[in-house]
């Protein structure tokens, strides 16, 4: 290995990051973004995801703890079909634990919508998602049908970033908010 590739390859990887979370902050967590602006998140998503640090994201300590949406290309997630007054408003955490294989996504304001998961583990990178329970307003429980799954990818892990890519097609860019948040 070259004198300060190691180096050089960890400022690429941060530059990296750095222009795709400029570029996604004035999208609304994806809401605000053209067909254009997603061609440009998605390249640039793939730009970082080459750099990606840990290999086998799924046996990493990085990946548990309470993540904060950034951006998504999902319409069902970001309410895009939905009046704006019954869009979520606040954050959108996903919780994920590693050692219960366990996840809770949960929308903030108006409805404090959540649904819990488990998660299945397919190879070092990707699980297959089935979803266990929705929760309205935070309260109000509805066990989810058997054909409620899905499938995640996670195509970068870092200290403080988590890019995925789900079954559908939906690119997800979250960030770390805290390590000891469970589902």
């Amino acid at each position: 290995m070259p004198f300060g590739s190691s180096t050089s390859s960890a400022s690429s990887a941060a530059a990296a990051k750095e222009e795709l979370l400029e570029a996604i902050k004035p999208l609304k967590r994806g809401l605000a973004a053209s067909e254009e602006d997603q061609q440009r998140i998605d390249r640039l998503a793939r730009q970082l995801e080459r750099r990606n640090p840990t290999k086998k994201p799924l046996a990493s300590d990085l990946l548990s703890g309470q993540w904060e949406l950034l951006y998504t290309t999902s319409g069902s997630i970001l309410g895009a079909n939905r009046p704006a007054l019954l869009r979520p408003t606040g954050p959108t955490y996903q919780v994920l634990d590693t050692a219960t294989l366990t996840a809770r996504n949960k929308e903030g304001p108006p409805f404090f919508n959540q649904v819990s998961a488990e998660l299945i583990p397919q190879n070092d990178r990707s699980v297959k998602v089935q979803f266990k329970e929705f929760k309205i307003l935070g309260l109000i429980p509805i066990k989810a049908p058997a054909n409620a799954a899905g499938a995640l990818e996670v195509t970068y892990l870092d200290e403080e970033l988590r890019v995925s890519r789900g079954d559908k097609g939906n690119l997800f860019i979250l960030r770390m908010q805290d390590r000891r948040v469970k589902p």
